[in-house]
Formats: C-alpha cells, structure tokens, sequence
C-alpha cells in the first residue's frame, strides 16, 4: 500500500511540467497561435460534422456493393477490413482516407471475388469509381478544411496589428494589473494618462503618441471619476474600443447627443444585459454634469494650462526661426481648439478632493 501510495504522488508530479503554461504570458506572438488555436476550435466541429456525413454516405454504398466479399488473410479484405458491418467498414475507409495501400483495397474489391455466402461472385466494378472519388473527396478537399480553417484565423490575426480584436485584451488586462494590483477593479486618474501610453495600439496610445493628442483622446472618452478619484475598468475599456472603432463618435458640441443614440442602441441590441451594464459602459447624463467630476475635465484642464503657458511664455531673442515657428503653431491655434474641447467638459466644475492629476511624465512633458 504504501509503495501504491508512493507511485500515486510520484504520478502526480508530472503536472508540474504545466508550469510552462505561463510562457505563453510572456510571448506575443505564442499568445497569437494560442488564440489561433482556440478560435479555430469553434470552426472545427462543423467540419468534423462534414466529414463524418462523408463517410456515413460512403460506409453504406460499401456494405450493399463490397459487404458479401469473403474475408482472405492473403488479401487486404480480412477480418480486420471489410464492409461487413458499419463499424468495420468506417474503420477501413478511415485508414483508406490516410493513404495507406488504399489502391489495393479498391482492387480487391473489384468484380469476380469470392463470397462469403452462396453465390457466384462478388465485388463490383463501381469499385474504381468508388474509391478514387472517395479519396478525391477525402483526403484532397475534407482534410484540408482543418488546415484552411487554423490558416484563416491566423491570417485574420496577423494581417494587420492595427485591427482591434479579442486578443488584444489580454495586453489590457495585463497593463491594468501593473497599476491595479490589487484588483479592485478601478484606477486613480492620475494614473490614467501613463496607463494608456504604456498600451500599444489600437487598445492604448503607445509611446509615441503625442501627450497633447492623448490629452485630446481623454477628453473626448471623458470617463466619469468617483469620489476617491478612481476610474472603473470596464467604463475605461469600452471607451478605448469605442475610441478605437469610431463608435458614435463625432465632434464635442455633439458627443452628448451620440452618447444617448449609443444608449439607444445597446438597450435594443442587448436588452436584458443593458439594464445592470449601461450605466458602466455608457455613463450617463448625470454622472457628465458640470458638478461631477471625469476625466475629460482633468485632462481638459491640463491641456487649458498648457494652452495658456504657451501663450504667455516670451518669445526669446537667441530663439531659432524653426522654433518660433513652432510655438507660434502650437499657441493660438490651439487655443481655439481647447475652446471647443472645453465647451462640453469643463462647463462649471466647483469643487473636487483629488490628488495632482499630474505624473512625473506628465509634468516632464509640459515643461517641456
């Protein structure tokens, strides 16, 4: 007992070679052939189904044409393959359908064999139709769907990285825990900003995006902010993914008018989940009012600051002529824009407890 016993654990050390699941965290692209795996899995069972329809078809015309032919252990029809039951006879077109000697199965099958019972003959000579139509079928065309159906999903996920899918989830689940560890759910708002950039696209902005284009994108996703200064994780995702695919999005002066029509659309689409979701996906109205405070507002002020120290700031003498041009770009034109972003998000906002909206990078960024 205690050698059984003994043996028993011993066994179960084998899973620890499971470990190696958690490389597949660390690949981009094993993460890919994964999800290309699991995506091509709820193809498959449809063409398994085809398949087994085939030999279904194919199993009954052999037993009436090829089920009477006597079993010879000189020959390929034995006791092992033949058309005498349905079994056996799924069994010798499953090897026949991996090319193995299935040439001389077809020509044992052929007309003048011996019978098992009383009669002359057995055997046909469809025998030659029969089989090269099956393996036609089989093994040139069913056989591939598998292969056709790993390379679609493959080539949808690779053709182009700037496509917003399900597999680029796991890299915002990934990014959110770094500033979420303890999985709450939320992060503060000040976190938001440098959350984003270290998220490539299409799911975040990337490093290389512009902090005054990000600052823009923020405000225009305008999450709504608690009072501890936190930002809710599903409310954070839908606005990237609406961000991303230009969902009811349109100008600041109009944004009010497609958050509703978005609304709108998900209670008619989803009408049961709608009613506990909606407010989480889509916030509404009274959580965008100028008492409440959100993100867009944040981050419209910033950029209203930015805009202003821009202004202000005196043009130096030992300037060079590229650079004043710039600041000359980047000050009044921008301020009439601000002036349009501000006009939805930053309408009257009288108080709120919350810590510096800004980050190292962020005040880098700015002096800069």
């Amino acid at each position: 007992l205690q050698q059984s016993a003994f043996l028993s654990l011993g066994f179960l050390r084998l899973f620890r070679a499971a470990r190696l699941i958690k490389l597949l965290r660390q690949g981009y692209t094993i993460r890919i052939l994964l999800w290309t795996f699991i995506q091509s899995v709820k193809a498959l069972p449809y063409v398994c189904l085809l398949i087994a329809m085939l030999f279904f078809i194919y199993c009954i015309i052999g037993m009436q044409v090829f089920g009477n032919i006597k079993n010879d252990p000189m020959t390929q029809m034995n006791i092992h393959n033949n058309f005498q039951t349905f079994a056996s006879g799924l069994l010798l077109l499953f090897r026949c359908a991996t090319g193995e000697n299935w040439q001389e199965v077809m020509l044992d099958c052929d007309a003048g064999r011996e019978c098992e019972g009383a009669g002359e003959s057995c055997g046909s000579k469809m025998t030659y139709l029969y089989f090269v139509t099956f393996i036609f079928l089989c093994s040139f065309l069913m056989l591939n769907l598998f292969v056709a159906v790993i390379m679609d999903n493959f080539d949808y996920l690779t053709r182009d990285s700037s496509i917003l899918g399900p597999h680029h989830l796991d890299e915002y689940v990934r990014v959110w825990a770094e500033y979420d560890p303890t999985a709450r759910g939320k992060v503060h708002h000040t976190d938001m900003y440098e959350m984003l950039r270290n998220m490539e696209p299409p799911v975040g902005f990337g490093k290389k995006c512009p902090y005054r284009l990000a600052y823009r994108k923020l405000i225009r996703m305008n999450m709504p902010v608690d009072e501890n200064g936190m930002v809710h994780f599903t409310t954070t995702l839908f606005a990237l993914i609406r961000e991303s695919l230009g969902i009811k999005i349109g100008p600041t002066e109009v944004m009010d008018q497609r958050d509703n029509e978005l609304r709108y659309c998900l209670c008619r689409l989803w009408p049961v989940q709608a009613k506990r979701m909606l407010n989480i996906l889509v916030p509404p109205d009274s959580e965008l009012t100028y008492y409440k405070m959100t993100v867009g507002k944040i981050y419209a002020g910033l950029l209203m600051l930015e805009n202003h120290r821009l202004e202000k700031q005196p043009q130096c003498k030992d300037q060079s002529p590229d650079r004043r041009k710039l600041s000359s770009a980047d000050t009044s034109p921008q301020s009439e824009k601000s002036a349009d972003l501000l006009a939805r998000f930053f309408g009257g906002v009288v108080h709120a407890s919350h810590r510096s909206p800004r980050t190292s990078e962020t005040e880098d960024d700015l002096n800069k």
